[in-house]
């Protein structure tokens, strides 16, 4: 399940790092306004993230519980209309607002300006990513991983491919800089969302029935029961780093410049503890509703294995590599230095990242998305986002460094716990082979 889906996400967190690397070759300003995009475009996104985490939990507990195949279409189909509503709203909402937020988040004129081109088509487009994660889920919770990260990988590679064309222009089509990036992300994320949804339809996913709106109600209310915490829950995270944006804002555009193009790095590096997330839902769920509890168990605990060997891994190679990986990205020598101290210091702790992300997919699978709400804040808003503050305050840098680290270690000390919680730790102690065997 997860293998598959590291090269979807891998695929679309790669258009950051494209948009971040075409946009550099304009200036700082440009690379400045995606810095401050990117934590709150990631927070929107967590929207169609919560919605198919509610979708494939339904619809995964719905196959292992033995669910026929119109009762699983016609929950797909009202996750639809629940994100569509939603994603339309949130869309809407966005770009009227997005002037004053990022005014608030300290964004200079010039990057406003940066920022007013690329906002109307990014709206534009989330419609069609909510609809294109939904559709994803679906095929997921019937353990078709495959086709949802083919889809992922294609609409990165359309995304892109349009980015030089509409950023530089050629021939007829004029230049746009920061608004073309946008709309390559537009275009592409609709190309997706169409042929997604008609493959889910053609392989029989969305049978929905003669009754298309039976059950509506009790389907949104199971739906939006883990979907809305869980889209809540994923939005904590880039929302908390975009007031930690703010907070780097305080020493100047080159650090915002410089911390940005390291998330971006840093996303890329977190591609198979993203993935594990995206892979151990269904696993749960399935056997949740199937009651092979002790096998759901073994899942999380062969994740979390995973996410302290790669997390290990992957810092070594960013500490070492740190310098050129900045250079590729980043356009003048402040921004760089900015980019490579992260990069030296955070991805020590990134194992704890994967550790928090794993275990509320596993949460939110088994309709525990209270849990997984309440382990996000606590990251973000108690450890975080206060020691960011005080960190810019006290240290400058590198103090919004330390606080990343200890939001990310002291996070998997309460993923324990939580685990715990919800039984997907047992205190019991369980043969391996029948955990497996279920």
């Amino acid at each position: 399940m997860s293998a598959p889906m590291s090269l979807g996400i891998f695929g679309v967190l790669s258009v950051g790092i494209a948009d971040a690397y075409f946009l550099g070759q304009l200036g700082g300003t440009p690379l400045a306004a995606v810095g401050f995009i990117y934590p709150v475009t990631a927070a929107i996104t967590s929207l169609s993230i919560g919605l198919s985490a509610g979708a494939n939990s339904a619809i995964s507990q719905a196959i292992g519980g033995g669910q026929d195949e119109t009762t699983t279409g016609r929950l797909a189909l009202h996750a639809f209309a629940l994100g569509g509503a939603l994603a339309l709203l949130v869309g809407l909402a966005f770009w009227l607002f997005s002037p004053l937020l990022f005014s608030l988040m300290g964004a200079s004129d010039a990057v406003l300006k940066e920022i007013a081109d690329y906002a109307p088509f990014w709206a534009l487009s989330f419609p069609f990513l909510v609809l294109m994660m939904i559709t994803n889920a679906v095929f997921r919770a019937h353990g078709d991983s495959i086709t949802a990260a083919l889809t992922m990988l294609g609409v990165a590679i359309i995304n892109i491919a349009l980015d030089p064309l509409f950023i530089f222009g050629w021939g007829p089509v004029p230049a746009m800089e920061t608004g073309g990036a946008a709309l390559a992300t537009f275009i592409a994320r609709a190309a997706g969302a169409g042929f997604i949804i008609y493959w889910a339809h053609r392989k029989g996913l969305l049978c929905i029935g003669k009754s298309p709106t039976k059950g509506a109600l009790s389907s949104v209310k199971t739906i939006g029961d883990v979907g809305l915490p869980a889209a809540f829950s994923n939005a904590i995270n880039p929302a908390g780093m975009a007031a930690v944006t703010a907070a780097v804002a305080t020493l100047g555009d080159a650090a915002v410049a410089g911390f940005g193009a390291a998330t971006r790095v840093q996303s890329v590096a977190l591609v198979v503890l993203l993935a594990l997330s995206a892979g151990i839902g269904p696993v749960v769920g399935q056997n949740w509703g199937a009651e092979k509890y002790n096998r759901a168990r073994a899942a999380l605990f062969s994740a979390w294995g995973i996410c302290l060997t790669y997390g290990l891994a992957a810092a070594t190679l960013l500490f070492f590599f740190a310098e050129p990986i900045a250079g590729l990205i980043a356009p003048a020598e402040e921004e760089r230095a900015f980019t490579a101290q992260y990069l030296r210091i955070v991805s020590w702790s990134l194992f704890g990242y994967g550790v928090v992300v794993t275990i509320n997919a596993a949460m939110n699978a088994r309709s525990k998305a209270l849990y997984s709400m309440s382990l996000s804040i606590g990251r973000v808003f108690a450890i975080y986002l206060p020691g960011a503050w005080l960190g810019v305050w006290l240290f400058g840098y590198t103090g919004v460094l330390a606080a990343a680290i200890a939001a990310n270690l002291l996070s998997v000390v309460a993923a324990i716990w939580m685990a715990k919680r919800t039984g997907l730790i047992s205190t019991k102690r369980v043969p391996l082979q029948e955990a497996f065997s279920g």
